[in-house]
């Protein structure tokens, strides 16, 4: 009789309560990074959306816990499902690509190649700089999708390897009437009614 309950066991409380738990955690904590990147963005609809139904998937995994109290895997899944699902929220965001980046290039002063392929695609504001060493350098700002950074990045490392570059999100970017060119004008900010 011993050895029979010793080779007994419950399936549903020690793996699939657990893997429910896991699983309902990374959908709840993905939804909540994603959540977060469109309130920074300023998304509220898509955000409050994405609210609820986060709220309520968690619900569901903290109920798990709570009728299992004494499963120690419960906790474990709870944990790992939580790291998971920040990763996964991450990849999911990264995969997105949504809003604009300010892109801020610093070059060597023969950069002519590279500000002739910028030109050609994207608008950017080009600045002569100088270093605190006097060395001639070339500024480039630029407002993009995000989607289009790696691109650029892509020409930076191809024509200016050595080139220092920061990428920031933007929540807005508002033109007031730049003189772009025709093919510019729409394509690259966002434009924006003040309330």
């Amino acid at each position: 009789m011993v050895i029979a309950n010793m080779f007994q066991f419950d399936v549903w409380t020690w793996i699939i309560i657990p893997l429910l738990i896991f699983c309902a955690r990374i959908i709840d904590v993905s939804m909540g990074t994603i959540r977060v990147i469109f309130i920074s963005k300023g998304l509220k609809k898509v955000a409050s959306i994405l609210g609820f139904f986060e709220i309520i998937v968690w619900l569901l995994a903290i109920s798990g816990i709570m009728k299992n109290l004494d499963n120690w895997i419960s906790y474990v899944a709870y944990g790992a499902g939580f790291a998971t699902g920040t990763y996964m929220g991450m990849l999911i965001e990264e995969k997105l690509s949504i809003g604009k980046v300010i892109l801020r290039i610093i070059t060597k002063k023969d950069s002519h190649k590279l500000v002739r392929k910028i030109r050609s695609r994207w608008h950017a504001t080009i600045l002569d700089g100088e270093t605190t060493k006097d060395a001639k350098v070339k500024l480039i700002f630029m407002v993009l999708k995000k989607k289009e950074a790696k691109e650029v990045i892509s020409l930076v490392n191809k024509y200016q390897p050595k080139a220092f570059y920061t990428i920031e999100d933007v929540r807005y970017a508002i033109d007031r009437g730049l003189p772009l060119s025709k093919t510019h004008k729409f394509s690259h900010f966002h434009f924006l009614k003040r309330k």
